[in-house]
């Protein structure tokens, strides 16, 4: 199972499935993390967390332990 952690930056993927429950899994989804998305790696911090993403158009920056929730095709 590739997940969005497991992404390489200027990499385009797209979103399989969310994992996690609850308010985190609502989280993600509310900010445009849905199936089927297309997700493209612009950066990585330094230390590996967070990670830069650019969904639906605009930037977004997630921490890498919910980037672990994003399962990937």
């Amino acid at each position: 199972m590739k997940t969005l952690k497991d992404a390489k930056v200027g990499q385009t993927v797209t979103v399989a499935r969310l994992h996690g429950e609850g308010p985190v899994k609502r989280r993600i989804m509310d900010m445009g993390i849905t199936k089927g998305t297309q997700i493209y790696l612009r950066k990585v911090a330094p230390l590996g967390d967070p990670i830069e993403l650019t969904v639906r158009g605009y930037e977004l920056t997630i921490r890498r332990q919910d980037a672990e929730m994003v399962e990937l095709v």
